[in-house]
């Protein structure tokens, strides 16, 4: 798995010039990186190399969810329930990769699913893995907002070895605590990228 930013990259944003701590900072940016990924339920690594990955349609016409992907080399369905992925579909015949306009602000979004087009439909049978992908998995790059939002968790992540109990310091009220919710910040930068799965 990917790590979305840099020990350079967080030494710089928490003005850090030697390299004491830099185990200590790979670290905060590894959990930083793992959280972001279970936030967003998703994988910002960057594309590399084909792979085929397996599928299990919910319904026979539905739009069939799967992992982001650059690039869609082949799509083939197993239509006599055999295990065998004999049929291959033809793209812009028989299926329809989305998002259409994958290009938003700027971004190169992957493809996020396949919708079967007209008289096209998933086999379907409970549990099984019908559809069968070959693509380029991954993003274009690393979002700059995914970046960005990993360099403030891990900053915050490498800070809170300075409060093991949860005490930041104390004030005129008493003790500061360390908040344990999601920064608001972290939360603004990364809901555009959260997928969703029922």
């Amino acid at each position: 798995m990917a790590n979305y930013c840099t020990v350079n990259q967080l030494k710089a944003a928490i003005r850090i010039t030697d390299s004491v701590d830099d185990t200590l900072l790979d670290s905060a940016i590894e959990a930083a990186s793992r959280f972001v990924d279970g936030y967003c339920q998703r994988d910002f690594a960057a594309a590399s190399g084909t792979a085929t990955k397996d599928y299990i349609p919910s319904g026979l016409m539905e739009r069939l969810p799967i992992d982001d992907a650059t690039t869609v080399v082949s799509v083939k369905i197993d239509d006599d329930l055999d295990g065998s992925f004999a049929t291959t579909l033809v793209a812009g015949t028989d299926y329809q990769l989305e998002p259409v306009n994958s290009e938003v602000s700027g971004l190169s979004w992957p493809y996020t699913s396949i919708v079967p087009i007209e008289d096209g439909y998933w086999p379907i049978e409970y549990g099984r893995k019908t559809v069968r992908v070959e693509a380029t998995y991954g993003w274009p790059a690393v979002p700059k907002a995914v970046e960005q939002a990993t360099l403030m968790q891990a900053s915050r992540l490498f800070a809170r070895l300075d409060s093991p109990l949860g005490v930041a310091g104390f004030g005129e009220m008493g003790a500061m605590r360390v908040s344990f919710k999601i920064d608001p910040d972290v939360g603004m930068l990364l809901n555009p990228y959260r997928r969703l799965r029922f």
